[in-house]
Parts: C-alpha cells; sequence; structure tokens
C-alpha cells in the first residue's frame, strides 16, 4: 500500500463511521448530525466553550450558535459569562438537558461500549490517530498560510 491508498481508505472509514453516527442521529429524530455532537461533547458533564466545541468536534460556528439557541430556548443549556473573556460564554446542559441528551446518547453508549470490548489496544489506536490528525492539522495551517497555495 502506498500513501495514496492508505488516505484514501482512511477517508472511506472515517466518514462510514461518521455516517454510522449520523444515522443513530437520524434514528433519534434529530434534525442535525451536528446536535448529536454537541450534546455527546457537553454530556460529559463539564462546561465547555461555544469555541471550544467548535475546534474540537469541527462544527462550523453558525451551526454550532445556532443549535445552542435552540437548546437553550428549550431550557437544555445554560450560558455563563467567561470571566475576561467577552464574547466567550460557557455551555453546560441543565438538568431537563441532561436528561434529554441521556435519553438520546444512553443506548449509543451501550452500543459503543460493546464495540469497545472488540477493539485491541484502543490507546494504541487512539495514539495513532491523533498523531495523525495532528500532522494533517499542520497541513491544512500550512495551506492557509501559503494562501491556499501549494
Amino acid at each position: 500500500m502506498d500513501g495514496r491508498e492508505f488516505f484514501y481508505r482512511l477517508g472511506k472509514l472515517v466518514y462510514q463511521i461518521d455516517g454510522a453516527y449520523e444515522e443513530y442521529g437520524k434514528s433519534c429524530d434529530l434534525g442535525s448530525p451536528n446536535l448529536l455532537w454537541i450534546l455527546y461533547a457537553l454530556n460529559d458533564g463539564g462546561r465547555h466553550s461555544q469555541k471550544q466545541i467548535c475546534d474540537e468536534w469541527a462544527i462550523p460556528r453558525s451551526t454550532a450558535n445556532t443549535i445552542i439557541k435552540d437548546l437553550e430556548s428549550k431550557n437544555y443549556i445554560a450560558l455563563s459569562q467567561i470571566k475576561g473573556k467577552r464574547r466567550e460564554l460557557l455551555v453546560s446542559l441543565t438538568e431537563s438537558g441532561k436528561a434529554y441528551a441521556d435519553g438520546i446518547l444512553s443506548d449509543l453508549y451501550k452500543r459503543e461500549k460493546e464495540i469497545y470490548s472488540e477493539i485491541k489496544a484502543p490507546e494504541a489506536l487512539l495514539d495513532a490517530l491523533q498523531n495523525l490528525a495532528a500532522k494533517m492539522q499542520r497541513i491544512a495551517a500550512t495551506e492557509e498560510s501559503a494562501g491556499g497555495k501549494s
């Protein structure tokens, strides 16, 4: 296998995995696959800024903002100011938001747990993928700084 075939196969696998999550979201009647990822991110019990969610989950800011405003209107999330950052807010699930997220994600977590138990050396796999992602981000940053010209 050469580099081109590797990245071709990797791309297909990444999109197949993403597609499986998207199908799960559709089965839960979520309007947007990004809603699933935002709930997933917030359901870890922590508080995250909208910027952090967008950066870590590669969700466009306008898309995240629309979803977050909708969740806020349903009282599923609370927004709070980050000290010293005028334009950035912390996002956290409310009690009703936690129940909503748990209702959507509990079956997904169960399925993930079953799959996880079959993965050999999961930490090594994650380390390799993280390393690859960091290298790919450097390529994207290089392209960006070059004005999109190779």
